[in-house]
């Protein structure tokens, strides 16, 4: 899937919001493609590949950690020095935190790789990571309260993350599924991927857009992390080189919209940021697979 196909199908999902005007449409949607499609994707990537495979990329996991803290750590300083509203502060720290490694992340990887495992492996074990931390941040700078456990043990509950923990244990335990069934289970899960970037062009919205706020989650989302990556890891195998770099510079998720939006956190302006800075990150990595020919 090139970039063009990429922006169609985010132009279609658009299109279809305002020809159809049934919200439960796009709840369904949403469903089977998160729920369902994502999670055969997930298990039959995963699960096809060996442990001395797992080996092979064990530095995906490490920037995992290493780009969290980073864009964590460096945004919550800044709220803290230069930020007066604090709501903003946790909405930036919630955005800057939770990338989209999936919907947006998984096509653009496969511009550069025929395997996208590596990005596959990074994406869930940072949903794993973050989605706790990310629901608390925005519980915490709203008017609610959440339990970190409860959120954590939620994350648990999503089926591409207990997809993703099922492979590995098969993959560690030197369980291997027959290839006729691994290839049907990647075959329908492939589907998630064109969905989930039609789901996505239907949430997109310009309102609340201000540029101030838009070069913040830039900085700390996209460009700190990017210029990390290449920097340390350029030297590395490209399938880990590539995977870590796209799905470490990804622009905010829509599951972090969706919780800000929960708490009533600056949503408005996040999905505006969002939209325009997921443009923006498609225009770079178009031109950065141009110069690489």
């Amino acid at each position: 899937m090139d970039i063009l196909e990429m922006l169609g199908l985010i132009l279609l999902g658009y299109g279809l919001r305002r020809i159809v005007r049934e919200e439960k449409f796009f709840d369904a949607l949403r469903f089977v493609t998160n729920q369902i499609l994502l999670a055969f994707f997930v298990f039959g990537n995963v699960a096809s590949k060996d442990l001395e495979y797992l080996l092979s990329i064990k530095l995906v996991f490490l920037y995992v950690f290493l780009v969290i803290g980073m864009s964590l750590g460096l945004s919550y300083l800044y709220g803290r020095l230069f930020l007066k509203d604090k709501e903003w502060a946790g909405a930036l720290m919630a955005l800057s935190a939770y990338p989209n490694t999936a919907a947006l992340g998984f096509p653009v990887v496969s511009l550069f790789l025929d395997d996208i495992t590596p990005a596959i492996l990074y994406s869930t074990t940072n949903s794993l990571i973050v989605l706790p931390i990310v629901t608390f941040i925005a519980a915490h700078y709203s008017t609610g309260g959440a339990s970190l456990k409860r959120s954590f043990f939620r994350a648990l509950r999503f089926p591409p993350t207990l997809a993703n923990l099922l492979a590995i244990f098969l993959v560690l335990g030197g369980v291997r599924l027959p290839a006729a069934v691994l290839d049907t289970i990647k075959a329908v899960g492939w589907w998630s991927i064109p969905l989930i970037l039609v789901y996505f062009g239907s949430r997109i919205s310009l309102r609340a857009l201000h540029v101030r706020r838009l070069l913040e989650v830039a900085a700390f989302r996209i460009a700190i992390p990017f210029t990390f990556v290449f920097l340390t890891l350029r030297n590395a195998d490209p399938k880990v080189f590539y995977s870590v770099l796209v799905e470490a510079s990804m622009p905010p998720a829509i599951a972090a919209n969706a919780i800000l939006a929960q708490y009533r956190l600056k949503a408005e302006e996040a999905i505006s940021v969002t939209f325009v800075l997921t443009l923006a990150v498609l225009g770079l990595f178009l031109i950065f697979r141009l110069l690489i020919g």
